[in-house]
């Protein structure tokens, strides 16, 4: 897959392939970011990204205008499996089953990357780029995640006021404060919470 490089012209997104030298930084910064992340959460600083990859500041803000854009960069792959995870779980007959299935990824998924998709869902993105808003992380995660909850809401299967950004949230927290079993059993009490029950449907 070609790297391209995004700039604006004329209140437009253009995007050209990165020559070699530009390239080899953009997949430098990028390992970097992944490591770093990892290692020291979404907050950690650009500047040892930016040292760790072997570039000057200044180029890594003219590969990434925001730390979200890099966040975005570093964790795609992982969100668009998740994501793809959401539509195999959306052919089940059971749209309750298929909504907790999915959170139960997502879970897996947030504790596996320390939280960082969880950041990517509260990250300010109004410094984030034109194209944040249309197909970043946070809004590929939230599509798949309505959708799902869209379903089990017509069928019944969650309590009424369930809220898309509410679920992703009370997940996320869990990936943050907990990690195994007691993971598990939190997120257990969280989808008995917005299940809805004989009375309710």
């Amino acid at each position: 897959m070609a790297i391209l490089e995004v700039m604006v012209v004329g209140g437009s997104t253009a995007r050209r392939p990165l020559r070699a030298d530009a390239r080899r930084n953009y997949e430098r910064i990028v390992a970097a970011a992944e490591e770093t992340f990892l290692a020291h959460g979404a907050d950690a600083s650009l500047e040892e990204i930016a040292r760790r990859a072997g570039v000057g500041s200044a180029t890594l803000h003219r590969h990434f205008a925001s730390r979200r854009a890099l966040l975005d960069v570093v964790f795609r792959d992982r969100v668009e499996a998740l994501c793809a995870r959401a539509r195999e779980h959306a052919r089940d007959d059971d749209p309750g089953r298929a909504l907790f299935s999915w959170l139960r990824d997502f879970n897996a998924y947030a504790a596996v990357s320390r939280g960082l998709l969880g950041a990517l869902l509260r990250a300010d993105d109004r410094d984030a780029g034109p194209a944040a808003a249309d197909d970043g992380c946070a809004a590929m995660i939230t599509t798949a995640a309505a959708d799902l909850l869209q379903s089990a809401r017509r069928a019944g299967a969650v309590r009424p006021g369930v809220r898309t950004e509410d679920l992703l949230a009370l997940v996320s927290a869990i990936s943050l404060v907990a990690e195994g079993p007691a993971a598990d059993g939190l997120l257990d009490l969280v989808i008995e919470g917005v299940r809805a029950h004989a009375g309710e449907r």
